[in-house]
């Protein structure tokens, strides 16, 4: 069994593709239209594992409205993105107006920081500090 795709939940679809790649660098997978409103879209980082897809989900159903801004409100991120130098990385988007919140935090294994993604949600920006088991 393999993960294939992960998704967030975007309030614009247009708006999340260009600040996906655009702005945070990843590439557009897909694009096909899902009916008069929606499409299919994916992304993924030129950087990353090689056919892991994530996924720009409309939210055509109310209740993820709802969902998406609970979890903004509270602080919660919708999923995490992993760097080898979060520092540097974070310097790169604050200076294409990415919206931090707050410094880098040591958090043991990990330094981690969130941003905005422009599109209703929060990211983890994580950088491993040892390295992931060998599968």
């Amino acid at each position: 069994m393999q993960i294939k795709f992960s998704s967030v939940p975007v309030d614009d679809q247009d708006k999340a593709l260009a600040f996906y790649t655009e702005v945070l660098g990843f590439e557009k997978c897909a694009d096909i239209p899902m009916g008069p409103q929606y499409r299919w879209l994916t992304v993924t980082a030129p950087e990353g594992m090689a056919g892991v897809e994530l996924v720009l989900e409309p939210m055509g159903f109310p209740p993820a409205k709802v969902y998406q801004q609970a979890l903004f409100d509270a602080g919660v991120p919708a999923t995490a993105f992993i760097t080898s130098d979060v520092h540097a990385e974070k310097a790169r988007l604050a200076a294409k107006g990415v919206r931090f919140r707050g410094e880098p935090v040591n958090m043991g294994p990990i330094i981690a920081v969130m941003f905005e993604d422009s599109c209703g949600n929060l990211i983890h920006l994580v950088q491993p500090l040892v390295a992931p088991p060998a599968p």
